[in-house]
């Protein structure tokens, strides 16, 4: 293929792009961004109520229903879990809830994708994870890095004995929907 072709392909697979991202946001009321997503994603399989703004620092909304009913609840969705997570110190909520593709052990990004899909879900209660990872010494930050045991430790799907929050059938179920495997 040549440069003249190669641009033409990638003019019409960005307007194809362009076109999914407005019927996303139709959907979900925000720009199609990956954190508004997994915002939305989470808001309605976890019953979270979600802030009015997108910008509420610390916080994208509380839990409405459940053993974490009225607990604040920071959203984020990765397209790759890399052992890395964005904290703010200044405002930290109850709980961290992560969304990620899948894990992976690369160095670098050339030659790989980042799609949209859910793998694993994590809980993490942020006070206690803030005060292991300062005891640590680790920087906090937007790429605060998260030991494996921890990551481990903290999810709740695919559901593993010692979860710290047990998911119903019908939350797997709606999770598996943005499954990138069969598995």
């Amino acid at each position: 293929m040549n440069q003249d072709d190669e641009l033409r392909r990638l003019a019409g697979l960005i307007r194809t792009r362009n076109a999914n991202e407005v019927a996303i946001t139709e959907v979900i009321g925000r720009p199609a961004l990956i954190g508004h997503v997994g915002e939305y994603i989470a808001g309605r399989i976890f019953d979270i109520a979600l802030e009015p703004s997108a910008v509420n620092p610390g916080s994208d909304g509380r839990f409405r229903s459940g053993p974490l009913t009225g607990k604040s609840v920071n959203i984020k969705m990765y397209g790759k879990r890399e052992r890395l997570l964005d904290i703010r110190p200044e405002y930290v909520p109850d709980f961290y809830l992560v969304l990620t593709g899948p894990r992976t052990t690369t160095a670098t990004s050339r030659g790989t994708t980042r799609p949209w899909g859910i793998e694993e879900v994590f809980l993490f209660e942020a006070g206690p994870l803030i005060d292991r990872l300062r005891a640590r010494g680790v920087k906090l930050g937007v790429a605060t890095s998260v030991t494996e045991r921890e990551w481990i430790s903290a999810r709740i799907w695919p559901v593993s004995s010692g979860s710290p929050l047990e998911i119903s059938r019908a939350q797997a179920d709606d999770l598996r929907l943005f499954a990138l495997s069969d598995g």
